[in-house]
């Protein structure tokens, strides 16, 4: 009866001849953490911002109600009140629609610089670590060739 072949002393001189590098390891795993915290950093100065467009929007508003809910002399000054009011409130939307715009498009060009800046990070460590890996799987063969003669 045929017996099944142990592989483990093969798998671990084949791993043994491949060395993993912890350190690159680490150093991927810092510069993702580093890049995760300057976007979070970018999105929570643009929610606050955002905060800020809406409380003064809404403050705004409020303070318009309010003069819109006063008693008036004739019935026409209501209806110049509520005119008033609605072209307000018009151009308080053009106005913080402007402004959240501009939040957006701060966000936008910070990410993608960021995500310039982290491709290129990336594409260095890369490069970086194929060269060490080179290196050592060259120095196994050159010591695999010379324990073979």
């Amino acid at each position: 009866m045929a017996k099944t072949q142990d592989f483990t002393k093969v798998m671990q001189d084949m791993m043994q001849a491949f060395p993993f590098d912890a350190s690159a390891a680490q150093g991927a795993f810092k510069t993702t953490a580093a890049l995760g915290e300057r976007l979070t950093k970018v999105a929570l100065e643009a929610a606050e911002k955002s905060n800020e467009i809406s409380s003064r929007w809404t403050k705004d508003t409020l303070a318009r109600v309010g003069s819109l809910a006063k008693v008036k002399e004739e019935p026409s000054d209501y209806t110049k009140a509520f005119s008033d009011f609605a072209s307000a409130a018009a151009e308080m939307a053009a106005e913080n629609l402007a402004a959240y715009a501009e939040v957006a498009k701060k966000v936008q060009m910070d990410t993608v610089e960021l995500m310039l800046a982290a491709g290129k990070t990336a594409s260095e460590d890369a490069a970086a670590a194929v060269q060490k890996a080179t290196a050592e799987v060259t120095n196994v063969a050159k010591k695999a060739a010379a324990a073979a003669k």
